[in-house]
């Protein structure tokens, strides 16, 4: 009598595949090695976003003697390329081409795009420290940042549009939710890697490790695309009729329901990301942190994000309505920043942390749910639209947040203080307490507009599951 052979153990790729957030987010389709490669087009935009906005500015303002009003101005230069995104999304919905591609060559050119401002970046930088060289410096510095911000955008725009193409229904949660943990995983080796090369800083090195993420970027852009689109002649025929930009963004804005959510996914982001400039200041300033214990409230806020992002990931996988997840996403941010908020007249460090942990969990589930549920409405003929309008938003959104939450702060101080040295700790905290308050209130207006839309889908599939009752705003979770 044989006995039964023993089955084969598993390889330890596939055990640690397995141990992988989100590892049931891979299909028959799109398995998860392919979705990881994938992802890495985010990693690119993670590493460029905290470039921009982190690394380079304190190089610009300590080691090169920038003004800072300047800087702020450059920093705010990629903006201008995100009410564009809609428009992007679009095109790469309708790309006419023999090749038969829609979304690789917008990704390709975002790519090129991203380069390209990265590879000129350093040395326009550096003829800004040269008083003879400034305004050449200055143009530089201009284009290199639109050239980043812009590729960036576009990148990202079609990169999403193309990972809602290939996922299943079913599997779309969970793959946007690893789609935004490998952006996560993007900023935090940017924030790690590039600012400890440049702790020594000089010249040299920051051209060398510029050129180097330029360099980076395009080399994971091609392995992220590498055959993951494939080729449909009859979708990109020249010839074809193609729907005209504009009639399609009236009927997608004039429906009440977008247009809400739009309203509520502008609102949410410009509350989560007033304190984006302030929170390090805030502890350092008045509750007396040193610059290590500052950075990590920044550790803080992006562990609260991956937590967000893999609690989205596995609840929708559940079933869960995303709006639901977005709307707790802001009563946690609501609780967070009250957290915030009273964290200095307490004096304790501790509630500032639970806070910045917080506002990153809340942060994570509201902008994965707003994304979903801009995935749902997204057919495969307008994802990139959707998903555009989506992007387009709440990137400006933000972006106006940071400007008004810097300018709201420092305004304020000046109204409040007295100008000598003696001035009190409250009068010194008062102006983040102002936009901690608004923020607040932001988000609460974010409930609002959001509360509505969470019940019956008009455009539900038969079968669906369906919520028995509308959802108002006493039902969201306190």
């Amino acid at each position: 009598m044989t006995r039964p052979a023993r089955p084969k153990p598993p390889h330890w790729t596939e055990i640690a595949f397995r141990l992988l957030p989100f590892a049931d987010a891979a299909s028959d389709d799109l398995p998860l090695g392919r979705l990881l490669r994938l992802s890495l087009f985010q990693v690119t935009v993670g590493m460029a976003t905290v470039l921009l906005n982190g690394t380079l500015n304190r190089v610009m303002v300590v080691e090169l003697g920038t003004p800072t009003w300047l800087v702020a101005l450059l920093i705010a230069v990629p903006l201008l390329a995100a009410p564009f995104r809609a428009l992007i999304g679009h095109k790469s919905d309708t790309h006419r081409s023999v090749l038969g591609w829609r979304r690789v060559p917008y990704i390709w050119f975002g790519t090129l795009m991203q380069f390209g401002g990265l590879a000129i970046m350093p040395f326009a930088l550096l003829l800004l420290g040269t008083p003879e060289r400034f305004e050449i410096g200055l143009i530089g510095a201009a284009v290199a940042f639109l050239l980043t911000g812009t590729g960036f955008h576009v990148t990202q725009t079609a990169g999403l549009a193309l990972a809602n193409d290939l996922a299943p229904e079913d599997k779309r949660p969970r793959a946007v939710a690893l789609l935004y943990v490998m952006l996560l995983v993007g900023m935090m080796f940017a924030a790690f890697v590039i600012g400890g090369l440049l702790m020594d800083y000089s010249a040299t090195k920051l051209v060398q490790v510029i050129q180097g993420c330029a360099l980076f970027t395009i080399v994971l852009n091609v392995v992220a695309l590498w055959k993951q689109e494939a080729r449909n002649p009859q979708v990109t025929a020249p010839d074809r009729e193609t729907p005209n930009f504009s009639e399609l963004w009236h009927g997608f804005v004039n429906d009440g329901r977008n247009a809400r959510l739009l309203i509520a996914i502008g609102i949410g982001a410009m509350g989560f990301a007033m304190q984006d400039a302030l929170l390090e200041p805030y502890g350092g300033e008045i509750l007396g942190l040193s610059v290590g214990a500052t950075t990590g409230l920044t550790g803080a806020w992006a562990g609260g994000s991956l937590l967000g992002f893999m609690i989205c990931g596995r609840q929708l996988a559940r079933g869960w309505d995303q709006l639901r997840l977005a709307g707790a996403g802001l009563v946690i941010g609501i609780n967070a920043f009250l957290l915030v908020l009273f964290a200095g007249p307490f004096a304790a460090p501790a509630m500032l942390y639970c806070g910045a942990l917080g506002i990153g969990l809340g942060l994570g589930l509201f902008s994965v749910g707003t994304l979903m549920e801009a995935m749902s409405i997204a057919k495969s003929e307008t994802a990139g639209l959707a998903l555009g309008a989506w992007g387009a938003v709440q990137a400006s959104c933000a972006g106006a947040g940071i400007a008004i939450g810097g300018l709201l702060r420092d305004l304020v101080a000046v109204l409040v203080r007295s100008g000598d040295a003696g001035a009190t700790m409250a009068t010194r905290a008062s102006g983040y307490a102002t936009v901690y308050t608004l923020e607040v209130a932001l988000l609460l207006a974010g409930l609002a507009a959001l509360g509505p839309l969470v019940g019956p889908r008009p455009n539900r599939e038969p079968g669906e599951s369906d919520p028995q009752s509308r959802f108002g705003l006493r039902e969201f979770p306190t």
